[in-house]
């Protein structure tokens, strides 16, 4: 009330403002969540320490505890921080780090930056393992060990974890790769049957999660922390763990995939837009548990029989869309930036010759994915226009 008893003006909008009475028992449940979530702090902060005390005990033992670290790396929360990650990875490898290689190409003030660095690394592994032919979305995997190690241990780590868990992946062919996807639907059926028999009735085969598989995540992952997470996870196991870890993403969309239409465009489109919000302690700790369940051995020969029964009838959408993934001048065009810089920008590149080369080496590694004779005109008028367009590392 304002003096002589008028009433205090309405403010503007209209509607009087109540003023909220707080209870007791309110106030009682307020701090009981506050004690709640400083005890839960207080405990994972704990944790934390305790796993990064263990972690250092294991790597200081002589000689260094592989298998607890392989422990570590699995376990909720991975290896914590890049900086434990430098010093575990090589080891989860069986990489000696005390005769590493020195930093190749260029001095620092020359470099540009991270981009120089992939290429430099790419390069110095497929030049010392011939064998190995670089494929779309190795550049994915290459930039998270740099990321996370720096150039100098990435290039070594990389090329260990290329002759190993990426081996099959490196071949002139799609055929490993295609045979390690295989494993997908039979997990999926050993667990969920009705999901199983959905997808083969939409005849979505498992093309959509053929970037999952080749970059381990790296690609479709927008958060860095859960990339690393699944990198811990990956070298920590088995090579195949990969797909394990695919099937379970699938098996937990599971509702979502029965709600949509029976089709190969439909289920293909959900599954290829991985959401970003997954629980992937819970998930990784899943894929544990259906590895030791159904092991590679026990699922090869589904694997097998699924292979064998992929007719060319039966799997030219699969065809169409893995061509068009791996088709030479797609690769490039996704590795260089699609539009023309200006003429001077232009001159300035074709004039810089060592430059030049990089690029021009790296499109022909692009193009080891090539089927046959046909390609043999696209690398030509590939290599054309490839030194008019900037790589881009994050396409």
């Amino acid at each position: 009330m304002l003096l002589g008893g008028a009433q205090r003006p309405w403010p503007s909008g209209g509607r009087r403002r109540r003023r909220r009475t707080t209870t007791g028992g309110e106030v009682s449940k307020q701090l009981a969540a506050e004690k709640r979530y400083a005890t839960y702090n207080k405990d994972c902060d704990s944790k934390k320490k305790r796993k990064e005390a263990e972690i250092y005990q294991a790597l200081s033992s002589e000689p260094v505890d592989v298998a607890a670290l392989r422990r570590m790396a699995i376990s909720e929360g991975g290896l914590l921080m890049d900086e434990i990650r430098c010093r575990v990875w090589p080891k989860l490898l069986n990489v000696n780090t005390e005769d590493l290689p020195p930093p190749p190409g260029m001095p620092d003030e020359q470099r540009e930056g991270l981009q120089e660095e992939l290429i430099d690394s790419i390069l110095q592994v497929l030049q010392r393992n011939p064998q190995l032919h670089y494929y779309q979305g190795y550049h994915d995997i290459v930039v998270t060990f740099l990321l996370v190690v720096g150039e100098r241990l990435a290039t070594t780590l990389v090329e260990k974890l290329s002759t190993h868990h990426l081996r099959d992946f490196m071949d002139p062919t799609m055929d490993n790769t295609k045979h390690i996807l295989n494993y997908l639907m039979p997990i999926i059926d050993q667990v969920n049957p009705e999901l199983h028999d959905f997808m083969q009735r939409a005849e979505v085969g498992t093309i959509f999660a053929l970037s999952w598989l080749i970059t381990w995540f790296g690609h479709v992952l927008s958060d860095f922390r859960h990339v690393v997470r699944l990198y811990d996870f990956f070298l920590a196991c088995h090579p195949l763990m990969p797909i394990y870890f695919a099937a379970v993403i699938v098996l937990h969309r599971a509702p979502e995939v029965l709600a949509c239409e029976c089709d190969m465009a439909s289920v293909h489109h959900l599954l290829s837009q991985i959401p970003q919000d997954l629980p992937y302690e819970t998930l990784i700790s899943r894929a544990g548990d259906l590895f030791v369940q159904f092991p590679p051995s026990e699922l090869a020969r589904e694997a097998a029989q699924q292979q064998a029964e992929r007719t060319a009838a039966s799997t030219f959408k699969d065809f169409e869309l893995a061509s068009a993934q791996q088709r030479p001048d797609t690769v490039l065009r996704q590795r260089f930036r699609e539009r023309l810089r200006a003429e001077e920008r232009a001159k300035m590149l074709l004039a810089t010759k060592p430059r030049t080369n990089r690029f021009v080496k790296l499109a022909v590694m692009g193009l080891t994915v090539a089927l046959g004779a046909a390609a043999l005109a696209v690398v030509k008028s590939a290599l054309e226009w490839a030194p008019k367009f900037e790589l881009q590392i994050f396409p």
